[in-house]
């Protein structure tokens, strides 16, 4: 026995009076008035004298006590601190029984505010849950490696190529997540996993879309004044995309201009400006005819609650029969645009939304085309409604 060690015994730590008392080595007892005590080992590590406590003697023998304390020692002799080594190892045990489900979800929590409609409509949150979660969820995410993350997304790396690309991003946004919270993860398991998959062979196919010279003939077939009905003959007279059409308020309006704010349209940031559509006369009577349905400030409002989805409007053209999607008249009203009128390329494209030009070119040009974009969707009002079929010239140098 070393000397100066084990100084105690269990039978003098049961009977000790209420006071300090050494074991040796460091290793006290302090024993309270009221009969209960703690054990606490006293170290010097980097010049700082540091005070650790073991447990109580109602749950810590004299025994597990001396164990613990020439543990401690021996990380204290390894030159590390005691106290903040058993503190990594408590995280870690804790990291393990942080599941990928409750990671994600607390994600998603944080991440709200800065999706569209705090992510209500469910597209960030939807590829884990579909594709990623009913594998992985209930796996503490400090062992999710490239394997695991492999394994999951290989039934659809290449036939659903997009959807496993949204997947994986959010899965790393997960993981990123995971070690701000102080959670031990592979930060490159994704990347890793992306290694092992390779790169995939799905090619993207267009959204199948209505030739424009038979829109005409769709757009007399939506007279029933229903909310999919007048949603459809806006979408197709604007040439908008489906979201901000279906999200589209009164406040949005004011006379013949619609203003949608530039964080709602695809691939724009806050600071975007916001994007004006003039609308043709045949637009304001399809709005005007909406206001009868307005709900919560919304023109397109669902049967239920909320606004009218795009798969409402997709639904419809397939009980039609017909395999083109409400997205396709974007590329409707652009074939016209190409095949029927003299526009500009700068001017169709911003028609259709698009961001046009780099940086500095962007900078400089200040228009957005409005007076031309009038002229020409009064033009696409007046050939789907079938009062006209002339070819259009715009003068490259007009502007607005």
């Amino acid at each position: 026995m070393a000397r100066g060690l084990n100084k105690l015994t269990a039978i003098s730590v049961r009977t000790a009076a209420p006071g300090k008392y050494s074991d040796g080595g460091g290793l006290w007892l302090f024993k309270r008035p009221d009969g209960g005590g703690q054990w606490f080992l006293r170290f010097t590590i980097h010049g700082r004298r540091r005070e650790m406590g073991l447990g109580s003697v109602s749950d810590v023998s004299l025994k597990a006590a001396r164990h613990a304390a020439d543990a401690a020692r021996t990380v204290a002799r390894a030159n590390k601190d005691p106290i903040k080594e058993r503190d990594r190892q408590s995280r870690e045990a804790a990291s393990s029984i942080h599941l990928l489900k409750d990671i994600a979800l607390d994600a998603f929590e944080s991440r709200k505010a800065e999706l569209k409609g705090d992510g209500k409509a469910g597209r960030w949150f939807t590829p884990l849950e579909l594709h990623v979660l009913p594998k992985l969820g209930n796996i503490p995410v400090a062992e999710i490696d490239q394997k695991d993350i492999r394994d999951t997304l290989a039934p659809i790396w290449h036939t659903k190529a997009d959807t496993a690309r949204k997947a994986m991003n959010r899965l790393g946004l997960c993981l990123k997540h995971a070690a701000a919270l102080g959670l031990t993860v592979d930060l490159q398991a994704t990347d890793k996993a992306r290694a092992l998959l390779g790169r995939t062979r799905h090619k993207s196919q267009n959204i199948p879309a209505l030739p424009w010279i038979d829109v005409p003939a769709f757009y007399a077939s939506l007279d029933a004044g229903s909310v999919t009905h007048l949603a459809l003959r806006l979408l197709i007279l604007t040439g908008i995309r489906s979201g901000p059409l279906r999200f589209l308020r009164q406040e949005q309006l004011d006379g013949d201009i619609w203003t949608i704010p530039g964080e709602a349209m695809k691939g724009r940031k806050d600071a975007t400006p916001d994007f004006r559509i003039p609308l043709s006369g045949e637009a304001l009577a399809v709005i005007e005819q909406a206001q009868r349905h307005a709900r919560g400030g919304y023109l397109f409002p669902s049967a239920r609650k909320g606004v009218i989805s795009d798969a409402t409007m997709a639904r419809h053209m397939e009980r039609e029969g017909m395999e083109a999607r409400p997205h396709g008249f974007r590329s409707s009203l652009r074939d016209w645009l190409a095949e029927t009128t003299d526009a500009p390329h700068d001017v169709a494209e911003t028609m259709l939304g698009h961001t046009v030009g780099g940086t500095v070119e962007r900078a400089y040009r200040r228009t957005d085309f409005l007076e031309q974009r009038r002229i020409l969707l009064e033009r696409w009002a007046n050939h789907v409604t079938g009062n006209s079929g002339q070819v259009v010239a715009l003068l490259r140098g007009q502007s607005s």
